[in-house]
C-alpha cells in the first residue's frame, strides 16, 4: 500500500491525480490497483482529464446538489460535500499489466475535492 498527497486549491474541483498513481504501483505489479480516498467529503472516479469537462463535472455536482439548505449545516456547514462526495464514490479499481495501469485512452483516475481548499490523502493498494 502507498499514499499519495494531493494539495487542493477550491471548495470543488476535480483534479487528476494519474500519474501520482501510476508513480505509486511497483513496476512488477500485475493484478489490479484499488485508490481510494479516506475521507467523507472527497471522491475517486475514472473519466477523461479533459479541463474543460472537468469544469463541467464541477458544474454537475453544483447543479445536482445545492450549497446550502442540509439539515448537517448547523454542525459543520459541508453537508453539501458529503452528498456530492458520496454520489461519486470513494474509490476505483484498476487493472495492472507489469506495473502499467490497464486505463482507455481517454481515462484518468481522478479525485473530486468537494470540501476545499484541503490536503487529501489518496491510498494506492495493489492486490
Amino acid at each position: 500500500m502507498e499514499t499519495v498527497s494531493v494539495s487542493t486549491d477550491d471548495r470543488l474541483t476535480v483534479c487528476d491525480v494519474t500519474d501520482r498513481v501510476r508513480a505509486a504501483v511497483a513496476p512488477d505489479a500485475d493484478g489490479a490497483v484499488t485508490v481510494s480516498v479516506a475521507h467523507t467529503t472527497a471522491a475517486i472516479t475514472v473519466n477523461e482529464a479533459e479541463p474543460r469537462l472537468l469544469s463541467d463535472f464541477e458544474s454537475a455536482l453544483s447543479a445536482l446538489v445545492p450549497d446550502t439548505g442540509w439539515e448537517h449545516d448547523r454542525i459543520d456547514d459541508n453537508a453539501d460535500a458529503h452528498v456530492r462526495a458520496a454520489l461519486v464514490g470513494p474509490s476505483e479499481t484498476v487493472p495492472v499489466v507489469d506495473g502499467e495501469l490497464q486505463l482507455g485512452t481517454w481515462q484518468a483516475i481522478l479525485l473530486v475535492e468537494c470540501d476545499g481548499p484541503r490536503e487529501r490523502t489518496v491510498t494506492v493498494t495493489t492486490h
